[in-house]
């Protein structure tokens, strides 16, 4: 079996929203500057004419075979097609698309500038829809060729990004994931206040109201998305341990490795990263420093399934669990369901941004009462909806 061809779709449709989707943002690094951190805008978000309903406009990658069997992968930013139609592309025509493990090597040891970044994150979706594509050839999901199944149900913490951070909505929506049955939930604080002294006492406002909404017994985890400085963050982690969090997520940028380790030996809260790390070679020197207590490689940047299969293999051998961003729910459902619970106890689900990179899917990959249900389909188990397109192009990048 040969690449017959690497296709990119750029499909639209209309997403069926009429109201304000993103209510906040996260915080963000560039918030140090008094414009950034006013600007209450989010630059990826769908197109909105006038008060009706949103366009959406997502790109997907489709590697075809001359056996007839394409994989699948996405949705993907402008800038990982882009590296995809122009770089890579040419590199994978005419190749077995089963040898998956003989093409990421290829690809990264051919781009030896890229690493890390969007080209790994390019790798990362051409991996992800090779396996899509073998899992169809053979006419397995994905979880059994790594193999799974270890578990058919996965437990997933719901992820509030987008959601208003006013107490009584943001209290009344921690209540109601209760009731759909999440046991837990992240929460992203954000304050447009340039006084330090300021954030911290809304945060630790919001992470109080939140326990007190929700009990003792559902999990609390705050993601601050690289957005702290050393100051905040001790001051932070002594203000909030008496709310008993899960985790604290990303306080720092992800080059200060140094930092991380440092708060986590001081923190009474466990700290977690690694979203914007890549490769099993990214994540080495977090686990031999002892910097985090949760990896959270997101399997459509840091390599793939090929990679982060072995990303996880490192981190057990640390005793540190995998808990994967949640930016691409099909394919980290596929990996779990071949990792064991203690490996990897969770899936993240973001709740706002899967209304947005499941719409075009038939069937979404979505939890009933707190649970996913692992997909037993041929390959991720999710195929694009023609019903819900309207237009399409395919981008003709070439080198």
């Amino acid at each position: 079996m040969r690449i017959t061809a690497v296709r990119l779709r750029e499909v639209t449709g209309t997403f069926p929203y009429t109201g304000p989707f993103w209510e906040e943002r996260l915080s963000r690094p560039l918030d140090i500057y008094p414009e950034h951190r006013a600007d209450p805008r989010e630059w990826w978000l769908p197109e909105q004419e006038g008060p009706g309903p949103y366009r959406l406009r997502q790109i997907f990658l489709e590697i075809e075979s001359d056996e007839g069997v394409t994989g699948l992968a996405g949705p993907l930013t402008r800038d990982v097609a882009r590296v995809i139609g122009i770089q890579l592309r040419p590199r994978l025509r005419g190749a077995d698309p089963l040898a998956i493990e003989r093409i990421w090597d290829e690809l990264y040891r051919w781009q030896v500038h890229g690493r890390k970044g969007v080209v790994m994150m390019a790798i990362s979706a051409i991996d992800c829809a090779l396996w899509d594509l073998r899992g169809r050839w053979n006419g397995d999901p994905v979880h059994r060729l790594l193999g799974g199944p270890v578990r058919t149900e996965l437990p997933v913490y719901a992820s509030t990004l987008g959601y208003s951070l006013e107490l009584e909505r943001a209290t009344a929506l921690a209540r109601q994931l209760v009731a759909q049955g999440f046991r837990a939930q992240k929460w992203f604080p954000r304050w447009p206040s340039s006084d330090p002294r300021t954030r911290l006492r809304q945060t630790v406002a919001l992470f109080a109201a939140l326990r007190a909404a929700v009990g003792d017994d559902v999990e609390l985890m705050l993601d601050a998305w690289m957005s702290w400085d050393w100051p905040f963050a001790v001051a932070a982690i002594q203000e909030l341990a008496p709310l008993r969090l899960r985790w604290i997520e990303e306080p720092f940028l992800p080059d200060q490795l140094e930092a991380y380790a440092a708060l986590r030996a001081r923190s009474s809260i466990p700290i977690a990263g690694g979203e914007h790390e890549y490769t099993r070679w990214g994540f080495l020197p977090w686990l031999m420093r002892g910097a985090l207590d949760v990896l959270q490689p997101d399997i459509y940047w840091a390599g793939g399934i090929s990679e982060t299969i072995k990303i996880a293999a490192l981190a057990s051998t640390y005793g540190i669990p995998l808990i994967p961003h949640g930016h691409s729910v099909p394919a980290t459902v596929q990996l779990l369901a071949a990792l064991p619970e203690p490996v990897a106890p969770w899936v993240e689900y973001l709740l706002k941004w899967n209304e947005l990179l499941q719409f075009f899917f038939r069937e979404p990959v979505q939890p009933v009462n707190g649970i996913i249900r692992v997909p037993t389909q041929p390959g991720m188990g999710v195929e694009l909806d023609p019903a819900k397109i309207e237009e399409e192009r395919e981008l003709d990048w070439e080198e």
